[in-house]
């Protein structure tokens, strides 16, 4: 049986709407949850949960000044209207294989969120390689891994109310409450994607890497049969997407013979 720990909480900053939510779900956290920590203002909830470096440690921030995805990417992180969260893991503490566990973190974070969304909400949620949360055609969150070894410090942001995102992103961009239609507890969909974050996480250490690679390709409808294009060596390569490898690399068909990619600027078409 693994062993649970109860978050030990920052009752002088965390909210109580959270604090609450968190505190009943202690029981499903297993090794999340050590420490947790709420920031009004954030410049980034990464930053901060990597300087702890501590297994199981949580940053939560209500706003975040130089929130960021993956290349550099800015993450709109308006006060109040989401969830910006950040964990401290170390896959490499996986057997039999910690490379594998390591190389497939974001999407067994991705399985966990989604699952945590769900059942908080009630709303499907479809993942895209490599990090991002989709709903209604428009994406509702992603997923940022960042490594010091021998920690890798993995941070999530969901939108939850409807705001006003700036204009070139508007159009591309959706919110729990847009979805649902109705107000939404943050602090249960915070506890619920911790929640699944931790049994993947467990999953993950536990060498039942199969298991997540499978839910994950349940959740990603456009893992098979979308157009994408990406950089090669030759310059910009065009193909159809062919599902995932046993090490969550995206495989794409480019005209007959399929590429394997595992890092770089990929585009939806």
């Amino acid at each position: 049986m693994r062993p649970v720990t109860t978050p030990r909480l920052e009752s002088t900053a965390l909210p109580s709407d959270l604090a609450d939510a968190i505190a009943g779900a202690a029981p499903r956290l297993g090794r999340l949850g050590t420490r947790v920590l709420f920031y009004p203002v954030a410049a980034s909830t990464n930053d901060v949960a990597a300087a702890i470096a501590v297994e199981g440690a949580v940053v939560v921030a209500d706003e975040q000044t130089a929130g960021r995805g993956r290349r550099g990417h800015t993450w709109f992180s308006p006060p109040g209207s989401g969830l910006y969260v950040s964990v401290v893991l170390q896959p490499g503490r996986a057997r039999p294989d910690a490379d594998r566990a390591t190389a497939v973190l974001t999407l067994a974070a991705g399985v966990g969120i989604a699952e945590g969304i769900a059942a908080s909400t009630g709303l499907r949620v479809d993942l895209k390689w490599p990090n991002d949360l989709f709903a209604g055609g428009r994406k509702l969150g992603g997923i940022l891994a960042e490594a010091d070894l021998p920690f890798v410090t993995l941070g999530y942001g969901i939108n939850v109310s409807a705001v006003f995102p700036p204009s070139d992103i508007a159009a591309r961009v959706t919110s729990l409450e847009t979805e649902l239609g109705r107000p939404i507890d943050r602090g249960l969909v915070l506890a619920e994607t911790l929640a699944g974050l931790s049994r993947r996480y467990d999953d993950l250490l536990e060498g039942r890497v199969d298991a997540i690679l499978d839910a994950w390709r349940s959740l990603a409808p456009g893992a098979i049969g979308a157009p994408v294009s990406w950089a090669g060596p030759a310059g910009e390569q065009r193909g159809v997407t062919a599902g995932i490898d046993d090490r969550g690399a995206l495989l794409v068909n480019a005209g007959g013979r399929i590429d394997r990619i595992v890092a770089g600027e990929l585009k939806w078409l």
